[in-house]
């Protein structure tokens, strides 16, 4: 039997390098709100009441402008997209850097960069890197997820060094310039939405393959999966996600420094979770095709739970930076998860739609929780409510996780099995 060539080197793994490198742009500024947050309090001068309500519509813009990007791809193609979404992110922040009253500043950096940022964000490029992927699709949504750690790695100490030295609209000036210089050539030279035929798979592979019977996965309707169990589990499980990643990004810092910490050791507590989140996301990638998914993500769930009461205790250094690292081997991971579990059970035809969809449900959590870490301190004078529900949302999550089906589950009616998560 003749056998199909293996290349020495996949061309799928350069579009994960650059989504990977592209998440790190444009999740970095969605969870880099932080350094920003106490600058723009005091100039324009808006409350941090005031600004975290902005932040939270923005999050909210982008959570709702996730299920349209993921439309989007599917229609005219990942390329496309991504160039729209480099735009949109340019022209909102010349628009902030201009703006002077709170309406126009919360247009601009709550509402356009929001939606900009969705259009380069991973559900741009999930369901290309889905498509490119069959044998090791976990470990690749792991590597982009890599993207989203070193983001909050790189980009909070990054920009805090950027606002200090420059000042925050100079700061926000470059990252748009920065953005543009990578996405571009990116998007023109490296994104390509047709796969080969049997992606990733071995030889070995390809010939179990022939004569066995497709399942029908590619053929379920958004409806239909609505009536579905796993979809609304995942969903909730974003909207923990979510909740406290967003959280952390806009209200970390401001609550380490109210708790004695100084800027620099705070961007650097925060920056520490993203960094050691990228070590841990390579070993969980390579246990994400080897061992129920459901398992995974569950314990990610928990310890990221247990985190955010042991974060909100800390009041030296040192336990700061060892809660930062027990943390960030689990920061990472549950969006990767998420979407290799919609795109086993559902299919890779609706991956992208799904996926934007469940992001909502993300951004829904980071829209309640930017609002709450702002009002609760306001009022409460205490981070205490905000970060205690953020670990007790994880934590219901984590048990809703290991109820996610092991091996697929079947639909009422003519329509049987949908393809089974790992």
């Amino acid at each position: 039997m003749n056998r199909i060539p293996t290349p020495r080197w996949y061309f799928g793994w350069n579009i994960v390098a650059a989504a990977a490198c592209l998440t790190l742009l444009s999740v970095g500024m969605r969870l880099g709100i932080g350094p920003f947050f106490l600058p723009m309090t005091a100039d324009p001068g808006f409350s941090r009441s005031e600004l975290a309500t902005m932040v939270a519509v923005g999050m909210l813009c982008y959570g709702l402008a996730m299920p349209l990007a993921g439309h989007l791809v599917a229609r005219v193609g990942t390329r496309f997209v991504l160039l729209l979404g480099t735009a949109i992110v340019a022209v909102s922040v010349v628009w902030t850097v201009l703006a002077r009253d709170a309406l126009s500043f919360g247009l601009a950096f709550g509402v356009l960069m929001s939606i900009g940022l969705a259009f380069t964000s991973p559900v741009a490029v999930t369901p290309v890197i889905s498509h490119w992927f069959t044998r090791r699709r976990g470990m690749a949504l792991f590597f982009l997820s890599t993207g989203s750690m070193a983001g909050m790695a790189v980009m909070t100490p990054v920009l805090a060094f950027a606002i200090e030295a420059f000042g925050w609209r100079a700061a926000l000036l470059g990252y748009a310039a920065v953005l543009a210089a990578f996405t571009i050539p990116a998007a023109l030279w490296v994104m390509r939405d047709k796969a080969p035929e049997h992606t990733d798979l071995t030889p070995e592979q390809i010939d179990a393959l022939r004569g066995a019977p497709r399942v029908p996965a590619s053929s379920l309707a958004l409806r239909e999966v609505f009536g579905t169990v796993p979809f609304w589990q995942i969903f909730v499980g974003m909207f923990a996600c979510g909740f406290s990643m967003n959280l952390l990004g806009t209200h970390g810092m401001p609550m380490l420094m109210d708790h004695g910490f100084d800027a620099h050791s705070s961007a650097l507590g925060i920056g520490l979770i993203g960094f050691v989140a990228i070590f841990g996301t390579l070993v969980l990638g390579r246990l994400a095709d080897r061992l129920p998914r459901r398992n995974i993500l569950a314990v990610i769930y928990g310890v990221r739970g247990l985190g955010f009461f042991a974060l909100v205790l800390v009041g030296t250094h040192w336990e700061l930076y060892l809660a930062a690292t027990v943390g960030g081997l689990v920061w990472a991971g549950s969006i990767a998860l998420s979407s290799a579990i919609l795109a086993d059970v559902y299919g890779v035809r609706l991956v992208g739609v799904l996926y934007g969809l469940a992001y909502v449900g993300h951004q829904l959590g980071g829209t309640l929780s930017s609002w709450l870490g702002g009002w609760a301190y306001e009022v409460y004078g205490t981070h205490g409510i905000a970060f205690g529900t953020a670990g007790a949302l994880l934590l219901a999550a984590a048990v809703l996780s290991l109820r996610l089906p092991l091996r697929g589950f079947s639909l009422p009616g003519p329509t049987v099995a949908v393809g089974a998560s790992r």
